[in-house]
């Protein structure tokens, strides 16, 4: 039973509607934000995990038959694994490289027709795209690997902060290009050579050092 109040002052009067038992299911990514007493209704919490390889493989071939078209195993690893190991981004990539196949191929979706189409999309075989790109080499190259908060990354780069705090920043860190410090961001080695640079270790000077 719940009382929703209608009007307000001294006109005011309450209605109760009564309600079947049921279910409720809530989903989000930032349970933190939730109040105590909200999420202590929910009897069960669970964490979902990201999605391994080969499911996501397996869940491209479903969809490429669902799409009607024909799909090699290697053509599909190759998207699964450029797909941030989400299946939503999985079968928006397949759809792109159908369209590569069905203009510049036969219409069959090859690993070599794949990774073209990947590539000129700006994917590279870690699922990183430009944007991705853009923020590890501004990192790098205006602000020697870091570290630098997360406005003045945005600012670099012509995107929101939230954005980059929201949709770029925790894949990155999931793949160990960038951590989280105290001081701000700082990308990791395995971005200098992921992007083909020369490593130089981070060794930020003590508030005691001599100059």
């Amino acid at each position: 039973r719940i009382d929703i109040m209608i009007d307000k002052g001294p006109g005011a009067r309450s209605i109760q509607i009564d309600l079947n038992p049921f279910t409720l299911i809530g989903a989000t990514t930032r349970s933190g934000l939730l109040t105590a007493p909200l999420r202590a209704r929910f009897g069960i919490n669970m964490h979902l995990e990201y999605y391994d390889t080969e499911t996501l493989r397996g869940i491209v071939k479903r969809s490429a038959e669902i799409l009607g078209i024909a799909c090699d195993d290697e053509a599909a690893l190759e998207i699964a694994q450029r797909s941030r190991c989400t299946p939503r981004i999985a079968n928006a990539l397949l759809r792109r490289v159908r369209d590569f196949a069905q203009v510049k191929g036969s219409g069959r979706i090859h690993h070599k027709i794949a990774t073209y189409a990947l590539e000129a999309l700006n994917i590279d075989r870690h699922g990183l795209d430009q944007i991705d790109h853009k923020i590890l080499g501004v990192i790098i190259d205006k602000f020697d690997g870091g570290p630098v908060g997360v406005g003045t990354i945005a600012t670099a780069i012509g995107e929101d902060p939230g954005t980059v705090e929201d949709v770029y920043e925790p894949f990155l860190i999931k793949e160990g290009f960038m951590k989280r410090t105290p001081r701000g961001r700082e990308v990791t080695r395995l971005a200098y050579e992921h992007l083909g640079k020369e490593w130089r270790p981070h060794n930020p000077k003590s508030l005691f050092e001599d100059f």
